[in-house]
């Protein structure tokens, strides 16, 4: 078999297309390099679509936490402490064994039956807790940065006649994003490392379709040669970090844009020699 006609039947494997069967033996390293690829669709949906909500999440949680209303601010707190104060490690094993606990015929709701089950799988319930884990953590980054936004901005605004929400939409909230921005990327690469633990969680793998540590730990017990499968694992990750970084210093820049020479002061210089 050659390698287009693997990639072929195996590069979509993980999300239900093409070949159903993994290989049994004879494993080469196009099938390892394809299916370990192909597993990382699911750590790529897990860490898109827990940044994007998590983000919206973790700013209602920081502007909960800088308000005046004690109930709002003592839930986020609350919340806050419980996510960053836990291993995500043990959040995924509490979720899914919370989640099994509820009626398999679904819950009643105004009349209405909601299924459950679906929450039990990993494409649910492990990005449920990948959300309220990097809201927590964002949202601290993003309440330290509303904190530090300047008085005299503030200031500026209300002179301009600015008052609550368009007060924050103008002016807070970008300078909250500038200031919080290079630690929030931080959160961002370490959210994507953190979906390789959903093959550890207790969330199964629905017919055998892994994220890509799922085909990198089958293909290391196969061959008993873990140097080869992790190591190209760690390559795909190592890749998309890199692109995940440029990604953010293009908002980062796009937020700094106005300011003079910002552009040569955040430009990514690797030190190759010392």
């Amino acid at each position: 078999m050659s390698c287009l006609q693997t990639i072929a039947d195996y590069g979509l494997r993980s999300i239900g297309l093409g070949e159903r069967l993994l290989p049994r033996t004879d494993f080469t390293l196009c099938q390892q390099v394809t299916l370990i690829g192909s597993g990382l669709i699911w750590n790529l949906y897990f860490a898109v679509f827990a940044l994007l909500i998590g983000f919206f999440l973790a700013t209602g949680l920081a502007l909960a936490r800088a308000g005046r209303n004690p109930v709002l601010r003592g839930a986020a707190n609350g919340f806050i402490f419980l996510f960053r104060g836990s291993p995500l490690f043990i959040q995924f094993f509490l979720a899914y064994s919370a989640l099994v606990l509820l009626p398999r015929s679904g819950i009643e709701v105004f009349g209405l039956t909601l299924p459950t089950t679906w929450l039990t799988r990993a494409w649910a319930g492990a990005l449920l807790v990948l959300i309220l884990n990097t809201a927590a953590y964002s949202a601290e980054i993003f309440h330290g940065a509303l904190m530090a936004v300047p008085r005299g901005d503030i200031d500026a605004a209300d002179a301009y006649g600015m008052s609550g929400w368009t007060r924050f939409r103008r002016v807070m909230w970008p300078t909250m994003l500038r200031l919080a921005w290079p630690a929030y990327t931080n959160e961002a690469i370490f959210l994507f490392h953190a979906t390789t633990l959903v093959f550890f969680s207790a969330f199964p793998a629905f017919q055998q379709r892994g994220d890509s540590l799922y085909y990198a730990s089958y293909f290391a017990g196969q061959t008993f040669n873990p140097f080869v499968a992790y190591p190209i694992a760690a390559g795909y990750f190592i890749v998309l970090t890199l692109a995940l970084i440029g990604l953010m210093g293009i908002v980062n820049r796009r937020l700094n844009r106005h300011l003079p020479g910002a552009a040569d002061r955040i430009r990514y210089r690797p030190q190759l020699f010392r």
